[in-house]
C-alpha cells in the first residue's frame, strides 16, 4: 500500500512548475516513486562542485531537502497543505568528484503537523555518500 496521494507520477513531480527553483538549476530530477519512498538524482557538475573539485556539501543538502519537502507535500491526505523545512542535517561520508548522485527519502514520522524523513544519498556505485535527516512542518492550507 502506497503512502502517496493517488496516481502520483515522476512526470508530475518533474513538471516545469519547479523550474526556476534552486533544485531545478542544480539538475535535481525525480526518478522513482516507490510505495514508501521517493527518489531523485543530481549530476555532479561545475554547478554542484566545491572549489576542491568534489560535490559540495550544500548541494547534498539541496537534494535532501528537495526530496523530503516534496515527499511531505505528496503524502496522502496532505493535498491542500503547505510544507516547509524546519530542520535539516547532513553527514557527508564520501566525496564524489563526478557522475550522478541519487537520493532516496523514506519516512521516519508522518504526522499531520510534522514529518521526519531519512534521506540517503549514494554515488553511481551504490555507496552511501551522505545521510541526511529532514524535519518538515505543515504550516496550513495552500
Amino acid at each position: 500500500m502506497s503512502i502517496w496521494r493517488s496516481g502520483l507520477t515522476v512526470e508530475q513531480l518533474n513538471e516545469p512548475r519547479i523550474g526556476g527553483s534552486m533544485a531545478w538549476h542544480l539538475g535535481v530530477r525525480f526518478t522513482e516513486v516507490g510505495p514508501d519512498y521517493l527518489r531523485a538524482t543530481m549530476p555532479v557538475t561545475d554547478h554542484t562542485r566545491q572549489p576542491a573539485g568534489i560535490l559540495h556539501g550544500g548541494a547534498n543538502v539541496v537534494l535532501a531537502e528537495t526530496i523530503g519537502s516534496v515527499a511531505s507535500a505528496m503524502l496522502a491526505g496532505h493535498e491542500q497543505l503547505r510544507h516547509v523545512g524546519l530542520e535539516v542535517n547532513a553527514n557527508h561520508l564520501r566525496s564524489v568528484p563526478d557522475g550522478t548522485v541519487t537520493g532516496t527519502a523514506r519516512p521516519i514520522h508522518t504526522g499531520r503537523r510534522t514529518q521526519v524523513w531519512d534521506i540517503r544519498i549514494e554515488d553511481e556505485a551504490g555507496r552511501i555518500t551522505c545521510i541526511s535527516r529532514l524535519t518538515v512542518m505543515t504550516v496550513g492550507q495552500r
